[in-house]
């Protein structure tokens, strides 16, 4: 398993991936799998702020992608980001997310990052939890029923790990 930075070819695979969740988890709160366009647009928007946007690969084929985002537009937000991390069902378990984790964080202190949250929807979301936890993300908060998707009201768990 290797993890790179994800180039334009690879966004077809990244779309269909957040698309499996967008369709059939709670992981996400869009609706609707976004198009290539804006694929290509939040592959551009990370690569302009200088923050890290990577893919697993295994035998060169992508298994997973992870990337981090301004938390807020608001210039004083410029060393915050939000994390994002999703994998290929058939690739879960196999220490993929915590590779891309690992890489990812070490990107954005090479970024000059400060602080990455983790925003989580708690629902069926152990691993993830499990995941930012062993990394040294520790709880910031917890948002009660702020997303509605496939029937239910959702909460969102914000955990935070400094990089100072």
């Amino acid at each position: 398993m290797t993890v790179r930075p994800a180039v334009e070819s690879d966004l077809a695979v990244v779309a269909g991936i957040y698309a499996h969740h967008v369709r059939n988890g709670v992981a996400t709160f869009e609706l609707e799998p976004p198009d290539s366009a804006e694929w290509r647009r939040r592959l551009e928007a990370v690569r302009s702020a200088g923050l890290p946007f990577l893919v697993a690969t295994v035998s060169g084929e992508v298994i997973g992608y992870a990337y981090c985002a301004p938390w807020k537009p608001r210039p004083a937000y410029r060393r915050t980001v939000e994390d994002s991390v999703y994998l290929a069902p058939e690739a879960t378990g196999r220490g993929a997310g915590g590779l891309l984790l690992d890489h990812l964080l070490a990107g954005c202190a090479d970024a000059g990052v400060r602080q990455v949250i983790a925003v989580i929807v708690d629902a069926d979301a152990a691993a993830s939890v499990a995941l930012h936890r062993k990394r040294g993300f520790v709880e910031a908060g917890r948002l009660t029923a702020v997303g509605y998707k496939h029937g239910r009201w959702l909460d969102t768990l914000l955990l935070q790990r400094s990089l100072d």
